[in-house]
């Protein structure tokens, strides 16, 4: 259980991190899949979300 909390204290944490290269992202994505603009927003938000889990666990391996 302790695991489960100090990984998303350390993805909590890298959430604000993650907005530029989730950005990035999404617009590479756009430029190679054609995306309505409504899936923009829920689809950089997931895109965050993920990165942040992401190096969460990563710190918490490492």
């Amino acid at each position: 259980m302790m695991d489960v909390v100090i990984t998303l204290v350390f993805s909590i944490v890298m959430l604000v991190f993650m907005a530029f290269p989730a950005m990035k992202i999404v617009e590479w994505i756009e430029t190679k899949v054609d995306i309505p603009e409504k899936w923009h927003n829920p689809l950089l938000l997931s895109m965050i979300v993920f990165l942040s889990l992401l190096i969460g666990l990563f710190l918490k391996f490492a």
